[in-house]
C-alpha cells in the first residue's frame, strides 16, 4: 500500500486549511502511539531493576542494568534520525515499532531461568535502547508536517506522548510484575507493540519533500548551534529521562520501606504532560527567556531535592523531585521550539523568505533534532551512572546532586551568553525574528 504524498505545502494557509491540518493531525496520533511504546521499552529495566532481589546484584551493578538503555538509545537516536528522509516516515516508524518485540521477548525468557548470567542482562537492557532511538525519528518526521508557527506545540503534543511511556511504565509494571511475574513486564508489550506497528502502516504517510540526502543533514553537526543546543537538551530532557528512570532504584536505596513504587508514575507524568507548555511558552514568549528562567528553576530543584535525601523524610523527597520534573517537562519543550526556529531563521537569512528556504531550514532543523536528541539522551545515561558511582564510593547520592547543581548553573550562563544577552542575540543573526 503506497503512501506517498507529493504536494506538501504546510506554511500556505489556504492548504493547510483545506486538508494539511487534518492530514498533520491523523500522523501526529500514530506517531505519539508508536513513540509511546518506544519509551516504555526504553525504560522498563527502571522497574525490572527493583525487582530483581533474587539475582543478588548489587546497587551499582543495578543502575548498570537502568543507565545502557539510555546509553544505547542516545547512539541509535543518529541513524534513526536520518531513517525518515531516507525510507519515508510511515515506514520506518512500522520497522521501528517492530523491532521492540527483540528486547520484549528477550526480557521475558531471561528472568524466567534463575541461572540467567548478570553480562546477558547487560545485553538485553542494552538492546531496550532500540526505543529510545524512536524519538529521534519520530520528531525528525512530525516537523515536516507543521508549519513554523505551529511547530511548538506539535511538537511538544508528539514528545510528551513518547514520554508518558516512561509513565506508562512505572504505573501499569509493578501491578502487572505483582500479578503475572516478572516475565510479563516483557510478554504485556507485546500485542501493544503489533497493533501500532499495523495502525502505523494503514493510517501514515511519507511525504516526498521530506526525503533528503544524509550527506546534506549531516552537515548540520559542524554548525555551532548544533552542539550548543545538545549541551543544553542534557540539561532537560537528559534529566527527564535520567531522574525518571533513576528515581524508583534510588528511593529504594535511600527509603527501602517507602511505597516509591505505588508513585513512581508521578514524576515522568508530571514532566510529560508540561511538555507542550514548554513549547506553547516558547512559542509565545521566545524559547531563550523560557529556557533560561527554567535552568534557574532546576538548580533550586536539585538543590531541595539533595536536603530531602537527608531529611529521612521519602514525602519531602517525592515532593521535592517533582519540582525537577517539572521544570525539565517545561525546559524539553522550550529547548526544542528554540531548534527549528534557530534553523529556519538562519536559512531565511541566507536564503531568503521562500518556500524553497523555508523547507530548506525544515530539513536542517529534521538532522539537527536527531543529533541534538541523541546527545541530550546521553543524560539519561549520565545521570544513572553518577547515582552508581556516588553510591559505590561514598554510599550516598550527595556528590551525585552537586554535581547536577553546577551543570545546570552552566547551561543557565550557556542560554544567556548565546541566545538573551544582546550581543548573542547579535551573533546568532536573525534568530530573536523567531521568537528564539
Amino acid at each position: 500500500m503506497a503512501r506517498w504524498i507529493a504536494e506538501w505545502h504546510p506554511d500556505d494557509p489556504a492548504f493547510w486549511e483545506s486538508s494539511g491540518k487534518r492530514i498533520a493531525r491523523r500522523n501526529l496520533i500514530f506517531s505519539i502511539v508508536a513513540e509511546h511504546l518506544g519509551f516504555t521499552v526504553w525504560t522498563l529495566w527502571s522497574i525490572v531493576a527493583t525487582k530483581m532481589g533474587a539475582y543478588e546484584f548489587t546497587t551499582d551493578q543495578l543502575f548498570w542494568l537502568v543507565a545502557l538503555p539510555n546509553l544505547i538509545g542516545s547512539v541509535l537516536r543518529v541513524p534513526y534520525t536520518f531513517g525518515p528522509a531516507k525510507f519515508g516516515g510511515r515506514n520506518f516508524t512500522v520497522v521501528s515499532a517492530l523491532l521492540l518485540l527483540i528486547p520484549a521477548v528477550l526480557l521475558a525468557v531471561a528472568v524466567n531461568n534463575p541461572g540467567t548470567p548478570y553480562w546477558l542482562f547487560l545485553v538485553i537492557a542494552a538492546l531496550a535502547g532500540v526505543g529510545g532511538g524512536n524519538f529521534a525519528s519520530s520528531m525528525a518526521n512530525i516537523t515536516y508536517f507543521y508549519p513554523r508557527n505551529k511547530q511548538g506545540v506539535a511538537l511538544g503534543l508528539n514528545a510528551a506522548g513518547g514520554n508518558i511511556g516512561v509513565s506508562s511504565v512505572q504505573l501499569v509494571m509493578p501491578l502487572v510484575i505483582g500479578s503475572l511475574g516478572l516475565a510479563a513486564a516483557g510478554w504485556f508489550w507485546i500485542p501493544f507493540i503489533v497493533v501500532a506497528a499495523v495502525c502505523v502502516w494503514f493510517f501514515m504517510d511519507n511525504l516526498t519533500s521530506a526525503k533528503a540526502d544524509p550527506r546534506e543533514q549531516l552537515a548540520v553537526a559542524g554548525k555551532a548551534q548544533t552542539w550548543i543546543m545538545s549541551f543544553l537538551y542534557i540539561g532537560t530532557f537528559g534529566s527527564f529521562i535520567g531522574y525518571s528512570t533513576a528515581f524508583p532504584l534510588l528511593s529504594k536505596s535511600l527509603f527501602p520501606d517507602a511505597p516509591f513504587a505505588a508513585v513512581a508514575f508521578a514524576g515522568p507524568l508530571v514532566g510529560s504532560l508540561i511538555r507542550p507548555v514548554g513549547g506553547w511558552l516558547a512559542d509565545r514568549l521566545g524559547g531563550a527567556p523560557v529556557t533560561l528562567w527554567n535552568f534557574a528553576g532546576m538548580g533550586a530543584g536539585v538543590l531541595l531535592v539533595w536536603a530531602a535525601s537527608t531529611s529521612g523524610s521519602f514525602w519531602l523527597f517525592f515532593l521535592s523531585f517533582q519540582l525537577l520534573f517539572l521544570t525539565a517537562g517545561i525546559g524539553n519543550g522550550s529547548t526544542y521550539r528554540m531548534i527549528p526556529a534557530i534553523f529556519q531563521a538562519k536559512a531565511v537569512a541566507e536564503r531568503g523568505e521562500s518556500e524553497e528556504a523555508l523547507l530548506y531550514g525544515k530539513r536542517q532543523a529534521s538532522a539537527a533534532i536527531g543529533i541534538i536528541s541523541a546527545v541530550g539522551a546521553l543524560g539519561g545515561f549520565l545521570i544513572n551512572r553518577a547515582f552508581g558511582m556516588s553510591f559505590a564510593a561514598a554510599g550516598t547520592p550527595a556528590p551525585a546532586f552537586l554535581a547536577f547543581g553546577v551543570f545546570y548553573a552552566a547551561c543557565l550562563a550557556l542560554t544567556w551568553w548565546c541566545y538573551t544577552r544582546k550581543v548573542g542575540v547579535k551573533v546568532v543573526a536573525s534568530l530573536a525574528h523567531a521568537r528564539v
